[in-house]
């Protein structure tokens, strides 16, 4: 049994993702980031850097006391190794996969939350760095719609790399983008809204969909962290 400390972001949907789709027993514990859960000691047990998602393993492949894990990056490989799933044990495909893991971790994903948090959050509307996300979140666009341009998956067959990157991209409106401006990323992104995983994963989330605070409440508890929150 997995427990996955989880809320409705796409790091969060990355794990539901994975998990639907391998069939693994999980328990959902909610971490309602808009009311401060992820400030919890409880919870910085296992995720020290107060963000969601998290998991604890309770039954390791190697037995003995759980596994916690945090980083979605890290959670998704962690649990492609433990189950021999969603990643290639063949060491070319293998690393095919992890590149593009990696580029979803450092780029795309970083990229577009500051996207959504210019473009969404921030009180006063700075132009440039709109610009500027708005138009890196387009560029990065750019680089997965020419990576799918031949071939039906990232890295070869369907796999982390995918679950990774896709709910960074179910967002595109709100990050000014437009799918038809990238054809081959559309086709990609229609085929993964339509697996039965990717569908009962997202109905997770319409428990909690109610439950997240307004837009000025949420920035005083998202974004105004320093080193003093953590000491």
């Amino acid at each position: 049994m997995i427990d996955l400390y989880y809320w409705t972001t796409p790091n969060g949907h990355k794990i539901t993702m994975f998990l639907e789709e391998v069939g693994l027993p999980y328990n959902i514990i909610p971490v309602n980031i808009g009311i401060g859960d992820q400030f919890k000691p409880d919870f910085l047990q296992i995720s020290p850097n107060n963000r969601i998602p998290a998991i604890i393993d309770r039954e390791p492949a190697i037995g003995g006391e759980p596994i916690s894990v945090f980083e979605s990056g890290a959670i998704l490989l962690y649990l492609a190794d433990k189950t021999g799933k969603l990643i290639s044990r063949d060491l070319r495909d293998r690393v095919e996969t992890l590149q593009w893991l990696f580029w979803q971790m450092g780029g795309l994903g970083p990229m577009a939350g500051q996207n959504h948090h210019f473009v969404q959050y921030a009180p006063e509307k700075i132009d440039y760095a709109i610009n500027r996300y708005v138009n890196e979140t387009g560029r990065l666009y750019g680089v997965l719609n020419k990576r799918l341009a031949d071939r039906e998956f990232v890295a070869g067959d369907y796999s982390i790399a995918d679950i990774a990157a896709y709910p960074w991209i179910t967002g595109y409106e709100g990050q000014r983008q437009k799918l038809e401006d990238f054809p081959n990323l559309k086709r990609w992104f229609e085929v993964i809204k339509a697996r039965p995983a990717t569908i009962r994963a997202y109905q997770k989330a319409e428990a909690f969909k109610n439950q997240t605070l307004n837009i000025e409440k949420s920035r005083e508890l998202l974004f105004n962290q320093s080193a003093k929150t953590i000491q």
